[in-house]
């Protein structure tokens, strides 16, 4: 059953040695995710899953030890998925498991085993939903960390430039993840996620699929496109 999930961004520039000079721009940023990471912890989880968009799913999950690197931005770090257990698995997190692998070494996680998968971006709603049910039935206390943005055509700097919807779409997003509305998170449109670059479109899915019937609330701790992406965080609990 899920007990509380927290959703964060994943841009790389979260990890301040990526960011270098810009770093502190994102401190408020990084001190909502703490806050959120924190609601994960005081749920007293079994299992922490880790959710973050991939090229593509059903690759298995990344078990806890698990490693990723920040290397192809041109930074010498690498991070661990939790504590490390044994020699670390061959094949790397994928760069939204990463930051929130990042995430979850700076706030010192230990409250429960951790496991990551990621999400292939293209899967379809109704199968997002059903792996989220899996999911929550894993285990009798499960949280959830969803590393996942929003739009990325928010304003002409983002990386998609600008679209007039972009906004629209992110606002539906941010109001669902404040009120833990499972419901409006299920019927966000795939075909327009995809053509806004919104790359947590399949990972929130999953999440409603999780949350079904688990009556948590949610608040909404950040809402902001500093970069011309949408980046949220938010507590359930």
């Amino acid at each position: 059953m899920l007990v509380a999930a927290a959703v964060v961004p994943c841009p790389p520039l979260l990890v301040p040695e990526v960011a270098v000079g810009a770093a502190p721009e994102l401190d408020g940023l990084r001190a909502a995710c703490a806050d959120a990471v924190g609601v994960l912890a005081a749920a007293r989880p079994d299992r922490l899953m880790v959710l973050g968009p991939a090229e593509q799913s059903g690759r298995g999950p990344h078990p806890q030890g698990a490693t990723g690197s920040f290397r192809s931005f041109g930074v010498h770090l690498d991070v661990t998925l939790g504590e490390r257990q044994g020699e670390a698995p061959g094949r790397l997190l994928p760069p939204s498991l990463a930051v929130a692998a990042w995430l979850l070494t700076r706030t010192e996680w230990t409250a429960a085993p951790v496991e990551g998968l990621g999400v292939g971006e293209p899967l379809a709603p109704e199968s997002c939903a059903e792996l989220g049910r899996e999911l929550a039935a894993s285990a009798q206390r499960v949280a959830m960390l969803v590393a996942a943005d929003g739009s990325a055509r928010r304003s002409p700097k983002g990386p998609g430039y600008f679209d007039e919807r972009a906004e629209p779409f992110d606002a539906s997003v941010a109001a669902a993840l404040a009120r833990a509305d499972t419901t409006a998170l299920a019927a966000l449109d795939a075909k327009l996620a995809a053509e806004l670059l919104a790359a947590g479109r399949a990972p929130w899915q999953v999440l409603a699929g999780a949350a079904e019937g688990a009556r948590l609330r949610g608040e909404l701790l950040y809402d902001e496109a500093p970069y011309g992406v949408g980046y949220f965080v938010a507590a359930w609990s």
